[in-house]
């Protein structure tokens, strides 16, 4: 219809040109409708338009011209199929153009699509239905799959590969034509390089969770070991946090012993059929033969191992109980391997990078162990410090009990026995003598109390309760105590508990200005727990003075804690918590 009404117009055109210009044939004017249904339609339209064309062209020369009309036509008709091929052409690169600006949006829209999508099968499903919409696919159209899927009735499967590797699958209707073909075929590389991308990203994402989780496992036990926990609890840790990240059946933390075995200090063994072979925290193995354990101590390096080459009496412990593959990494200490973590997996290797992360851990507990030696060292070196000094104040005390005092008495009574020969007339010699006799006296109790200073003898001779009295009736400061101390305590402890009220009060009298002192020592739940408060005015500093601090080392070398809380115009409470060995007493007073 459309070729007719433009044939009409070229007519009634070409008509009123004719009034013009009646010597001029206008050609042009019907090619011109040729021009435009070769433009916008197909090329069997326009050929049939070319000739329709024609003949009215050739109705014109006729009715208006008897010369000869066809060599007009021929070239009419030649020009009118070449336009016909030309803008046929022209049209169909125009279309393919379009098509192809189309596949590339639809490329980038499908890339944000899936490599925004949280839910990779979701996002494939909407992807494939826009893939269907812009290539012109028939029902069932494309879709987007995993590799593994498979043909199906109606569909045929185009594996997406990249660099050989299978990302994904596409299934498109199996009677698809040349035109669609092709476009599919076009859109394979991008779909290729889209679903490589995608695995990739959900690959750094697993990997990237994964480090996340580690790392925070490895923080949470660091945070342990800052906080000085004691190496079994920060194995306990590993082993559960090694266990739940990995998925694995079976974590142990060993010690290695001088005797040749290892301890088990904590242990996750999940999935063990019963009692009778799960590894329990506590149990010893005997080290020998072809296993992990055996293996790291033995070399003091990381080992792996498939169990069913292992021997020994671990070995045999270890396949009773299932485990197929193990690999272990030493707790390594001073340079020698103190111990291990150890994991091992039923069902599947370990995870390849499984080596560094037990290191992470590991070393972790090392430096739990070194800090926990380094303290206990540090505590028994202080300790026997101390002891020694102790000993050397008893024996000084002693010194001057046993020798001087002593000596000073006998002098006196010596003088005495002199005085009560001299006549009664020399009322000046005997006076000087009465003098002299005065003299030793208040050298003696001098003495004594130097003694008492260097290490009372009451501590020694009546236990913490009596010297505890004593210091609180000689106290300058006004003093009331509360005491529930049964029986005797350690030596170590009641020396440390006696300086500790004694230079507490020593500083209430010097520094603290204050009116009242309450003393309190009980035994509770195996610690003997010392106060002293006085509502002075405060301030005092545990760095400010060599006192203090001796008193806290003193309390801390027998595994004390001490504190001192002190604000300004609130007083000073002197704190002491030392574990004894015994039960909370009756009150002594």
């Amino acid at each position: 219809m459309t070729a007719i009404v433009l044939i009409a117009c070229e007519v009634g055109i070409v008509r009123l040109l004719k009034h013009v210009s009646p010597e001029n044939a206008f050609g042009a004017i019907f090619l011109f409708g040729v021009l435009v249904v070769s433009a916008g339609w197909g090329f069997g339209l326009a050929v049939a338009t070319s000739l329709a064309s024609a003949g009215a062209y050739v109705w014109f020369h006729v009715s208006e011209s008897s010369e000869s009309f066809a060599p007009a036509v021929v070239v009419f008709l030649v020009l009118a199929l070449l336009t016909n091929l030309l803008v046929g052409q022209s049209r169909s690169r125009a279309l393919e153009s379009e098509q192809r600006r189309r596949e590339a949006d639809l490329s980038a829209a499908l890339a944000r699509t899936v490599l925004r999508a949280a839910d990779l099968p979701e996002a494939l499903t909407a992807a494939s239905a826009r893939l269907s919409s812009v290539l012109e696919l028939p029902p069932p159209g494309a879709v987007l799959a995993e590799p593994e899927a498979r043909h199906t009735l109606g569909r045929r499967r185009i594996p997406l590969l990249d660099d050989g590797r299978s990302v994904g699958s596409l299934l498109v209707p199996a009677d698809l034509d040349a035109a669609g073909r092709r476009r599919v075929a076009r859109m394979v590389p991008s779909l290729e390089a889209l679903l490589a991308a995608s695995r990739d990203r959900e690959e750094l994402y697993e990997r990237t969770v994964a480090l996340g989780r580690q790392q925070a496992a490895l923080r949470r036990v660091a945070t342990l070991v800052a906080a000085r926990a004691e190496p079994s609890e920060v194995c306990r840790a590993v082993t559960a946090e090694l266990a739940d990240e990995l998925g694995v059946e079976h974590v142990t933390a060993v010690r290695f012993t001088p005797d040749g075995d290892c301890e088990i200090l904590a242990a996750r063994d999940d999935g063990a059929d019963g009692d009778s072979v799960a590894v329990t925290t506590g149990e010893r193995l005997t080290l020998g033969g072809n296993n992990v354990s055996t293996l790291v101590a033995r070399t003091g390096s990381a080992a792996t191992l498939d169990y069913a080459e292992a021997t020994g009496p671990i070995g045999d412990r270890l396949t009773e109980r299932g485990i197929r593959f193990g690999i272990g990494v030493p707790i390594t200490v001073d340079d020698r391997p103190w111990g291990a973590v150890i994991v091992g997996t039923t069902h599947r290797a370990a995870p390849t990078d499984l080596r560094l992360r037990l290191s992470d851990f590991s070393d972790l507990v090392a430096t739990a162990v070194y800090n926990s030696e380094s303290r206990a060292s540090m505590a028994r070196s202080r300790a026997r410090v101390i002891a020694a000094a102790d000993q050397a104040r008893r024996s000084i005390e002693r010194d001057l009990h046993d020798g001087a005092q002593q000596r000073i008495v006998s002098l006196g009574l010596d003088i005495r026995a002199v005085q009560s020969v001299i006549p009664p007339e020399q009322n000046a010699v005997r006076d000087r003598l009465d003098g002299l006799i005065d003299s030793l006296a208040q050298i003696h109790r001098d003495l004594q109390e130097l003694s008492r200073g260097i290490h009372p003898a009451i501590l020694s001779r009546g236990g913490l309760g009596p010297a505890l009295k004593t210091l609180a009736r000689r106290s300058p400061v006004p003093a009331s105590l509360t005491a529930s101390i049964d029986g005797r305590l350690p030596e170590a402890v009641e020396v440390a508990a006696y300086y500790v009220v004694a230079e507490a009060l020593t500083n209430t009298a010097k520094y603290a200005r204050a009116t009242e002192v309450v003393i309190s020592a009980h035994v509770d739940d195996g610690l003997l727990v010392l106060s002293v408060v006085d509502d002075g005015i405060g301030s005092a500093d545990l760095a400010g003075g060599s006192g203090l601090l001796g008193l806290r080392d003193r309390v801390e070398a027998v595994e004390g804690e001490f504190s001192v809380a002190s604000p300004p115009g609130g007083g000073t409470t002197i704190r002491a918590a030392i574990p004894v060995a015994g039960s909370p007493g009756v009150d002594t007073g």
